[in-house]
């Protein structure tokens, strides 16, 4: 018998689950955490999988804590394609914090990454958009190759996309000591001046790029190599994040809106290192 609750490990010792605040769990929403306090209560052998981003899920009533273990992160595999790993099995918090923000490897080499598809999913080379600067040089992705980039498509419309965006710049605060990596915001259907206009009002200081939409009736991104791309490409939803890592290889996306973007500086900081 069991139970699968889903959304879309300095290592410690196990320590209880009871003396654990379930609102601890990284990256997850409040869905989740009310999901843990009823994972307590369930019967042995029991387990409780994350990933990176948010996915999560739990399974119960097995005859081992490898076998729950299994269950649990098979089940939360299915729900994303960053790596599941236990959070907690039977009463014990297994979490590994040494190892959480490891997960976004492994990091492709150049030659690697040369062969990848292009594509937005993870290990794919996203694709070669072009964007203008703010004085209206033409960037095309590519040309920040070398750097660890992070992506962000949004609007002013959007009223997730508005909410999160103050978050952004404490991250990017966070983020100073960290040359490696850069940000690029970049509107979506609507003009960029709106866009712009609606930083300032709010004193948010953003690298934000012309995508060239100009009302919400353009729906096509610029490629560099010409050509245009639907938006819904690379957007389902709006907002979307992607950190693309020195080849312009995906390594995390995120559609939508997290609970808290600074959770995720020490990732950057990890991809900013370790790929080459």
């Amino acid at each position: 018998m069991f139970l699968l609750a889903a959304s879309t490990l300095a290592a410690s010792l196990p320590v209880s689950a009871a003396g654990r605040s379930a609102n601890t769990i990284p990256h997850v929403n409040d869905r989740a955490n009310q999901s843990y306090q009823q994972y307590r209560q369930a019967e042995m052998h029991r387990a409780y999988a994350i990933a990176p981003g948010g996915s999560w899920a739990w399974k119960y009533g097995f005859d081992s804590r490898e076998e729950a273990v299994a269950a649990a992160t098979a089940a939360c595999q299915q729900t994303t394609e960053q790596t599941c790993v236990p959070y907690a099995i039977n009463d014990d918090v297994v979490f590994n914090a040494r190892q959480w923000s490891t997960l976004w490897r492994p990091y492709k080499t150049a030659a690697e990454a040369a062969r990848a598809p292009e594509g937005s999913h993870r290990g794919e080379r996203f694709p070669d958009l072009l964007l203008k600067s703010a004085s209206g040089k033409p960037v095309a992705l590519s040309s920040l190759r070398g750097k660890v980039v992070l992506l962000h498509l949004w609007g002013t419309w959007c009223p997730t996309c508005v909410h999160e965006i103050p978050q952004f710049q404490e991250l990017m605060n966070a983020m100073r000591d960290v040359p490696e990596l850069v940000f690029v915001f970049s509107q979506v259907r609507e003009p960029y001046a709106d866009a712009r206009g609606w930083l300032e009002q709010r004193g948010i200081r953003l690298p934000l790029y012309d995508s060239g939409s100009h009302s919400p009736q353009h729906t096509r991104l610029q490629l560099a190599a010409g050509g245009t791309l639907a938006d819904r490409a690379v957007a389902p939803v709006f907002p979307v994040t992607y950190v693309l890592d020195r080849h312009g290889i995906v390594v995390f996306s995120f559609r939508g809106s997290p609970s808290d973007w600074l959770e995720y500086a020490s990732f950057l900081r990890d991809v900013a290192t370790y790929s080459k």
